[in-house]
């Protein structure tokens, strides 16, 4: 009993400070400046955003993964939440397929974080695939990596790198706290090296694995949240409480300290660049993942929604000008 007691104890104490809902940070942060060459392997401004196609994203329609094709497995993905294979096809090329309930999510993230000029990798959309020998899962909806066109050179994590401090380093936090994105761990931060000599940059710091997302950040069990839930989604608002010139987001989930460094005009970049997109875009990238019209039409609301919340700081923003004067 009493160490029933003990651990139900030590639960509570982890899921309590897992769960603290993050406020943001008093005044605008002042930004860093970054060299101009060495921010664009993070981010570069998306002056065609009106017509970035979030059907394919990053992505080339020609360069699609055939479902007629027979892959060989290379080996298991057994690590995370969702399991998967690393395959090589006919061809050459080396994907790492992603089989599960984050599939359709992280499609959707993609699509929109490249959207926004943040750097993506290939990812398509597969069903009906076939392996070498049997397995199991096998012809899943599946999201298809390209693996063959860069080399990893490691991790970057989001508070020391070469980008803190910068507009558009919190402004992919906040990206992904509109769009409930809530596994933001070191490992699914990767500096990409592209093969292709002809690339710039050809280096690139990448956020990828983002399906743990679309969903809520804490549920059952603890420390556990949801994805590609649309309930779960349109459930959660962006601002919980605004007191003066004090936010409280309604996020409680892991990582959160990552989320205390943001700032109202954080928040508002974000949304000022998320709003740019059309409904059209957005329900092209829910397209990508394969959702059906219902489940899209629900998704851009609530994104619409929570876009709106994040543009009403603005108010907040300016008394906090006011109380910096004072």
């Amino acid at each position: 009993m009493r160490s029933y007691l003990a651990c139900f104890i030590a639960i509570a104490c982890l899921t309590n400070v897992a769960c603290t809902r993050p406020t943001l940070s008093g005044s605008a942060q002042v930004q860093k400046p970054a060299p101009q060459v060495g921010l664009l392997e993070l981010w570069s401004e998306p002056t065609d955003l009106a017509r970035k196609d979030l059907l394919w994203g990053s992505s080339r329609k020609a360069n699609a993964p055939s479902k007629d094709a027979v892959y060989t497995v290379l080996a298991l993905d057994t690590t995370g939440y969702s399991k998967g294979y690393d395959v090589k096809g006919p061809d050459g090329r080396e994907w790492d397929i992603k089989v599960g309930k984050e599939v359709q999510s992280e499609m959707v993230l993609s699509r929109i974080l490249w959207a926004l000029g943040y750097h993506q990798p290939e990812t398509y959309y597969v069903t009906g695939w076939q392996l070498t020998g049997t397995w199991d899962q096998e012809g899943e909806p599946a999201r298809f990596r390209l693996q063959s066109d860069h080399e990893t050179e490691g991790e970057w994590p989001w508070r020391n790198n070469p980008f803190a401090g910068t507009r558009p380093l919190q402004g992919l936090i906040a990206i992904n706290l509109l769009l409930n994105n809530h596994d933001l761990k070191t490992s699914n931060n990767r500096v990409y090296r592209l093969t292709d000599t002809r690339a710039e940059p050809r280096r690139r710091y990448v956020v990828q694995d983002v399906g743990s997302s679309l969903g809520k950040p804490r549920g059952l069990p603890y420390f556990r949240g949801t994805r590609n839930d649309i309930d779960d989604y349109e459930a959660l608002s962006l601002i919980r409480k605004v007191s003066g010139s004090k936010v409280q987001l309604d996020y409680r989930g892991q990582h959160a300290d990552i989320l205390e460094g943001l700032s109202a005009a954080d928040v508002i970049w974000a949304c000022e660049l998320m709003n740019r997109l059309t409904d059209a875009q957005l329900d092209d990238a829910f397209k990508a993942g394969g959702y059906e019209p219902e489940i899209r039409r629900r998704y851009i609301a609530k994104l619409r929604d929570k876009v709106r919340e994040g543009l009403a700081l603005r108010a907040v923003q300016r008394a906090q000008a006011g109380e910096a004067r004072e």
